[in-house]
């Protein structure tokens, strides 16, 4: 039995862009298939719950393990591999917990790996991987040889798979990136929009008002007009009237 263990922390230190715990995890799951890790050639989800707040996946993965010749006389002709895969992911205490052991080769070869993420305690921009793998091979020879060469093999392409998560967390900052753009811009016009319709709609009442004024201004002319006239008439007719009535009265016939 060998035991082959490492820890790793995704950061801005490897890449231009962040590693926050949320977008390490959303990579775990977009991984695969990758230029990066060719090896890997299908995820299939068998089942998938959500139980007390935490995400429950089992999944099944299919590999090529690219065995030497001397291998492939022992364990068989170098074919599609199957592993199990069961994941936890805790989104309050933020842990991302994944088991996988293999399925094909298992009564001769068997690979128990471990692998959790978890935020950097220091620096939430940040993300901590810890994994651990162990390699038991029975009743076949050249035992403690064909660990050797496994447990080398998990080292080598432990490197492709981050190189495979890098290669995903980049896709995933810059599809953010052109979202918010795309936001920005959509805030902006929409901004632009809006101050020119204000505009207009201001414009349009200030043009409304002095329309209302100088037709309520022309309406009191109009009006003050025709009360000066009817004054001025009435007035004609009181006097015409007090004329008339202060006239003297002609002589009084004699009898």
């Amino acid at each position: 039995m060998k035991i082959w263990t490492s820890e790793h922390i995704f950061s801005m230190y490897f890449s231009y862009f962040s590693h926050p715990w949320e977008t390490v995890t959303q990579a775990v799951w977009r991984k695969y298939p990758n230029p990066h890790n060719p090896a890997v050639v299908g995820t299939d989800v068998v089942e998938r719950q959500v139980v007390n707040g935490v995400l429950h996946t089992h999944r099944l993965i299919s590999s090529r393990w690219g065995l030497p010749s001397w291998a492939q006389t022992i364990l068989g002709a170098d074919r599609v591999c199957y592993g199990y895969e069961h994941s936890e992911v805790n989104p309050e205490e933020k842990t991302m917990t994944m088991r996988t052991r293999n399925l094909t080769f298992s009564s001769t070869v068997s690979m128990d790996e471990r692998m959790v993420y978890s935020p950097d305690p220091t620096d939430c921009e940040k993300t901590i991987l810890r994994q651990e793998t162990i390699i038991t091979v029975k009743g076949v020879p050249l035992t403690s040889y064909m660990e050797d060469y496994l447990l080398n093999s998990i080292s080598t392409n432990s490197f492709k798979g981050r190189d495979a998560m890098e290669f995903v967390i980049s896709k995933i900052n810059r599809e953010v990136e052109e979202l918010m753009s795309t936001y920005k811009r959509s805030t902006t016009e929409i901004f632009s929009h809006t101050k020119r319709s204000f505009g207009e709609i201001t414009e349009s009442a200030l043009r409304s008002v002095d329309d209302i004024s100088l037709v309520a201004m022309k309406s009191v002319d109009e009006i003050s007009d025709a009360a000066k006239k009817s004054i001025d008439d009435l007035s004609c007719a009181a006097k015409k009237g007090i004329d008339s009535f202060t006239q003297p009265a002609g002589s009084m016939p004699r009898i």
